[in-house]
């Protein structure tokens, strides 16, 4: 890693430029139209991009680490508080198909990108391991593939660098895409409409969104203590099973399944919520200041999107795997959104399903907080989670069948 103007180990400094950004972000959001058109996610990101590009901050570095393991798990319980489960069971289904359909987008991705650069980069096969199963799944299926079609560390290194460049254009672009008029005229668009309706057709939609709220500083201390406790429980029940169900090669699939429903923390945080809010409905319903509370925190997660992404690196290293994860990243969006048509999904739940797809289900929830999709953040969690457990199983169909062709 270069030397940059602060240094990696430099946490408190760090911790306060992401905070920073974050909340410039929002300000800009809140105050200005055209900062309000394309979200305060892009602003956070691509300011964060600018800031390890130009040697000012490092791309790694355990703050980073911390927002992951720390900030992402507790945001999402606060985000979910307020979520309407008549509309969540609805919407899962629904979120399932097309998620299934941008899934066979990455395998058809992956396919056309393995035979455009096969002769050109070596050991693709491995490569395309890895890509398929982490553009269904995410980066423990990536981890996976690389261990069990032994890849070699300077390549896993230079395709975790290709990887963190694509992630970082590709939301943008899921960003940005939902705002063109182009897509809205030929998709519906229901969730935007819904976000649209509550502000006048010239006021800044962000700023209308968020109307101040009465909020205690009791609010305040149940909304981050209940979800503190939900993260903490579903950690430790979740180690528990993955420790207790076996998983991996030399089992099932009943057990791969089992595992990854019981053993996954996401999902088991997201089903803890669901039975507290099942539970406990007229409580969360006065429950003030979660949804704020929560989508400052996913800001600061989108700053740490943004940081990875360095250019210089990917020039230097990996140029064409550059271009291999972009083009699977294509297809995907492009069979994404045609059967999405055909099959009148709306734009949203497209957007999201080729989110959680390329990016795990904790982005495509954060682009779903963004945007202000709200009924969308539980199922899209849900359904994403999904492409953990058949990731690998993609993934390995796709590294043995490529690998004949070298």
């Amino acid at each position: 890693m270069k030397e940059t103007w602060i240094a990696a180990d430099d946490t408190l400094v760090l911790w306060g430029i992401i905070i920073i950004v974050a909340s410039i972000s929002i300000v800009l959001e809140q105050r200005f139209k055209w900062a309000s058109r394309i979200s305060g996610a892009i602003i956070a990101l691509v300011i964060a991009i600018i800031l390890s590009n130009t040697g000012i901050i490092p791309t790694e570095s355990s703050v980073y680490d911390a927002v992951w393991s720390v900030i992402v798990p507790l945001a999402i319980p606060l985000l979910l508080f307020q979520i309407n489960l008549k509309k969540l069971f609805r919407e899962s289904g629904r979120l399932l198909l097309i998620f299934l359909i941008s899934s066979i987008g990455t395998v058809a991705g992956t396919t056309i990108a393995f035979f455009m650069l096969k002769d050109h980069i070596p050991m693709l096969d491995k490569m395309a391991a890895m890509f398929s199963a982490s553009y269904i799944g995410g980066g423990v299926n990536f981890a996976a593939m690389a261990a069990k079609f032994e890849t070699p560390g300077e390549l896993v290194s230079a395709s975790v660098v290709a990887d963190n460049l694509t992630m970082a254009v590709l939301f943008i672009v899921l960003i940005i895409i939902p705002t063109m008029n182009f897509f809205r005229k030929r998709y519906k668009t229901p969730h935007i409409d819904e976000v649209e309706s509550r502000a006048g057709k010239n006021e800044n939609l962000a700023k209308s969104y968020w109307k101040p709220k009465s909020i205690s500083l009791l609010d305040i201390a149940l909304a981050v203590g209940i979800a503190f406790t939900i993260v903490l429980v579903a950690k430790k029940l979740s180690e528990y099973f993955d420790t207790l169900i076996p998983s991996g090669d030399n089992v099932s699939f009943f057990w791969n399944l089992a595992n990854g429903l019981f053993g996954d923390m996401y999902l088991m945080l997201t089903t803890l919520t669901f039975l507290a809010l099942l539970l406990f409905p007229r409580f969360f319903e006065r429950l003030q200041g979660s949804q704020e509370i929560g989508t400052y925190l996913i800001h600061i997660f989108f700053v740490v999107i943004g940081i990875p992404a360095s250019i210089p690196l990917i020039l230097q290293e990996a140029p064409l795997l550059f271009v291999f994860a972009v083009t699977i990243v294509i297809v995907n969006v492009t069979i994404s959104l045609v059967f999405g048509k055909l099959l009148r999904f709306d734009l949203e739940e497209i957007m999201l399903a080729i989110n959680a797809n390329a990016g795990g289900p904790t982005t495509a929830a954060a682009l779903a907080i963004a945007k202000g999709w709200q009924n969308l953040v539980g199922p899209i969690l849900i359904v994403g989670t999904f492409g953990y457990i058949i990731g690998n199983y993609v993934g390995t169909v796709m590294g043995l069948w490529l690998g004949s062709f070298l």
